[in-house]
């Protein structure tokens, strides 16, 4: 049986693992649940699961869920409850699915108590990729990905040597808005962004889908988990969903993995591996399938992908005030503050302010996200 710690266990990620733990119950057993704000779900899942620990980050839904659970599950809060569900003693595999930076501190906190990571949180190795492997190593775990896409590039890796690859070939759903140019997405809504082809996912990594920044975090994300230059880490754009990555070998053979968008399965082959389970979740229809396609990317309309590629070959904390000023300009534009085509702008700018700090520590990291953020807030203000 492993146990397990989940970091974000309201959200999309964690649902679905959740998911996977209800086919496979004796399999698995949850000793901490944490979550942002949602203290009625996280009860909930108290209430099925009898985790040790429970956590909200938010101190105001804490205090809420306190008020009225009386049940032997520890009731936790803020930056200290994460830290704990990440470490804590009876965890054996620490799932982080936590939505943006935060999910840094418990990342590396597991590392140091010695933990596998199950990884669903890319910014993390986006921002710290470096000091998240280096860690990883000195501590013997490993980091599985999670992500649809690395998984399938795990899969694809398993008995080849990496110098036999020429490519590693991410594939892009290419988001509700593919196809468009950009005099027609200046006055797209939150709702047309939200409504995405192929998968359901939370709101942030749904609009950076959309703008194809999500595509550009995962380019960074391949290069730590597979120590692969960028320049062999392409991007197709293949709208059906079904191919989830692929990797071209050097004598021109070319591994893909496939699957029906459904994240269960990637969370699954994570937490089961090196063994397969069986699952009663949906397989691909070949006969019903019909045509699968595959586009270049259209960086000049969806530059996320470019200024990812761009702070990325940059190095340093680059790549962390790009990931600041997105989740900022994300959040503008889903509270209604900005228009979806001034996200690139907002992130641009970020970029062009602020001096680059290579071999950056942790806490580095903290000042240049807390900077870009500010940055960000600063320009909405004088909007």
């Amino acid at each position: 049986m492993k146990t397990l710690s989940i970091l974000g266990s309201t959200g999309s990620i964690g649902t679905q693992t959740l998911d996977v733990v209800r086919e496979h119950p004796a399999m698995f057993n949850i000793v901490a649940l944490a979550a942002n704000t949602n203290d009625n779900k996280l009860e909930e899942q108290i209430n099925e699961f009898h985790p040790e620990l429970a956590v909200l980050y938010d101190e105001a839904s804490a205090k809420r869920l306190a008020a009225r659970y009386h049940g032997k599950t520890k009731i936790m809060c803020g930056h200290d409850g994460l830290i704990a569900a990440a470490t804590i003693d009876a965890a054996d595999t620490v799932v982080t699915s936590l939505m943006g930076f935060v999910g840094l501190a418990p990342t590396l906190a597991a590392l140091d108590a010695k933990k596998n990571i199950a990884l669903a949180n890319k910014e993390t190795l986006v921002v710290a990729g470096e000091i998240v492997m280096r860690k990883a190593k000195e501590n013997h775990v490993s980091i599985l990905p999670v992500d649809s896409e690395h998984c399938a590039i795990f899969q694809c890796l398993q008995g080849e040597k990496r110098e036999w690859v020429e490519h590693l070939i991410l594939t892009a759903s290419g988001g509700p808005f593919r196809g468009k140019k950009t005099d027609e997405l200046k006055n797209v809504s939150i709702k047309d962004c939200l409504n995405h082809p192929t998968w359901s996912m939370g709101k942030k990594i749904t609009v950076d889908s959309a703008t194809l920044v999500n595509k550009g975090l995962e380019v960074i994300e391949a290069h730590f988990l597979y120590d692969m230059p960028y320049e062999k880490i392409k991007v197709v754009v293949h709208p059906q969903s079904i191919v989830h990555s692929m990797i071209q070998f050097y004598d021109g053979a070319v591994m893909a993995q496939l699957g029906v968008p459904d994240m269960r399965l990637p969370i699954q082959y994570a937490l089961t591996y090196p063994e397969r389970m069986p699952s009663s979740f949906d397989r691909v229809d070949f006969y019903t399938l019909g045509s699968m396609t595959f586009e270049k990317p259209d960086t000049e309309t969806f530059r996320g992908l470019k200024i990812a590629y761009d702070a990325a070959k940059a190095g340093g904390t680059m790549p962390c005030v790009m990931n600041g000023a997105n989740e900022a300009a994300v959040g503008a534009f889903l509270d209604g503050k900005i228009g979806f085509l001034d996200i690139y702008e907002i992130i641009e700018r970020a970029l062009d302010a602020r001096e680059n700090k290579l071999n950056p520590t942790f806490e580095t990291l903290v000042e240049e996200d807390k900077w870009a953020r500010g940055y960000v807030h600063e320009i909405l203000r004088m909007k």
